[in-house]
């Protein structure tokens, strides 16, 4: 069982069905990243040139055949160099420019035959129209997530280059991390999870799951 799976709790996540103030208990107090904003630029780059280092396995075979270029799944995208500039006709907005940098990750076929990776990086640079909020003590934050996908390319007779055609998303928000009120249906009721054969624990301990505020 799970929150989805043959559970019929009320006490759990999902569509509202009636009346959606029925269960309203408190109102809580959560802290949370408060969009205010977001925009998403899409272009295609091409010749894009992405210098190779940490190469796994290392000191691969010349010549390497190009596979792929895309964008780390443990790496992500950063901004830096921001700069906010307000409309004094439009207090709230601004134009906001940075560098945006992408760690890329390069897969390759070496002479041997021997399937390896390498990384990089892409910097780009970005402007860009926002609402931003006026200033206050909690600071403003301009974040990026972003994407790189190729399967075009070719690497230099070295090995150290590859120029890349793909597909480049960014998606810039403005945020803040803020406490904001809520109404809530309290906490949820967690089922347990669908056994396998061998159940360790025969049923849940003394402690409730969740801290109880007793005023």
């Amino acid at each position: 069982m799970s929150f989805y799976i043959n559970n019929n709790n009320t006490c759990r996540p999902g569509g509202l069905c009636g009346n959606p103030s029925n269960g309203l208990c408190e109102k809580a107090l959560i802290e949370v990243t408060k969009v205010f904003d977001a925009c998403r630029q899409q272009t295609v780059e091409s010749g894009l040139a992405l210098n190779l280092t940490n190469f796994n396995p290392a000191s691969p075979t010349s010549p390497l055949t190009f596979i792929s270029a895309t964008s780390s799944l443990t790496n992500s995208a950063t901004i830096s160099d921001v700069i906010i500039e307000r409309i004094d006709q439009r207090p709230n907005f601004a134009n906001v420019s940075g560098t945006v940098t992408i760690p890329i990750t390069v897969q390759y076929r070496d002479a041997n035959n021997v399937l390896g990776t390498a990384t990089s990086s892409i910097t780009v640079p970005v402007s860009v129209l926002m609402f931003v909020p006026q200033p206050s003590v909690t600071p403003i934050n301009v974040t990026a997530f972003a994407t790189f996908t190729s399967t075009i390319g070719s690497i230099n007779q070295e090995g150290t280059i590859a120029t890349v055609t793909g597909c480049l998303n960014i998606i810039i928000k403005v945020t803040a991390n803020v406490d904001i009120l809520v109404p809530s249906y309290g906490y949820p009721v967690i089922p347990p999870c669908q056994q396998s054969e061998t159940q360790i624990c025969p049923g849940p301990g003394e402690l409730p799951l969740f801290p109880t505020a007793i005023q």
